[in-house]
């Protein structure tokens, strides 16, 4: 799988359930979003519009994707949201797509426009390493199956301050009703049978445990 098939396979709506670790300060923050995807072709207008933000040539995309999402956090204070979108654009240097130059409408971790890297490791796992002006982060995303995928983010500052989180997301037509039991540390090696096991009900789930 290249990353382009890969954004391809994640095209859909998705429920996430997340856990994050504030490192500082050993504490975690539960939360949960709804999430967008949709994969973009090479010509596509928003892929051409980010390559020439970034001075990038557009016929050297082979696509990338759209994404847009609506959350909440443990900790918000009251109106306070996680909602917003971003473009990704691909730019390979490897001519199996495999690696290369990821272009963001956004970032991970600063809302600005930024260039990172991207490559599929050996489990077929999307990597994107970003550095910011004041931080770097890593993302690993992975598929148990079609309608489940996992993420895991890591977030240095360079201060010294980081966070750690890691995310279970599903297909919105699975999400029906489940929520993420963060006690479970590792669900990469497990099958869909395996996760619908520790899925507990919705009205159970408390961002405080």
């Amino acid at each position: 799988m290249d990353a382009m098939e890969f954004f391809q396979l994640s095209t859909g709506k998705w429920r996430s359930q997340r856990t994050t670790h504030h490192l500082a300060f050993k504490r975690a923050e539960r939360g949960e979003s709804e999430i967008e995807i949709q994969a973009l072709s090479a010509d596509d207008p928003k892929i051409i519009e980010i390559c020439q933000l970034h001075e990038f040539d557009p016929r050297s995309a082979i696509g990338g994707a759209f994404v847009s999402w609506h959350g909440s956090m443990g900790w918000d204070k009251e109106d306070e949201n996680h909602t917003g979108s971003t473009v990704f654009a691909l730019l390979p240097d490897t001519s199996d797509g495999r690696q290369g130059t990821l272009l963001r409408e956004r970032g991970y971790a600063e809302i600005v426009p930024v260039a990172g890297r991207y490559h599929m490791d050996d489990e077929d796992g999307l990597v994107l390493t970003t550095d910011y002006d004041t931080m770097s982060s890593i993302e690993r995303f992975w598929f148990v199956s079609p309608s489940v995928r996992m993420r895991t983010s890591t977030l240095k500052r360079f201060g010294g301050f980081s966070t750690a989180t890691f995310c279970t997301e599903f297909r919105i037509a699975d999400a029906q009703g489940v929520s993420f039991n963060s006690d479970v540390a590792d669900f990469s090696n497990l099958t869909p049978d395996q996760i619908e096991k520790v899925i507990e009900p919705t009205k159970s789930f408390s961002f405080f445990g």
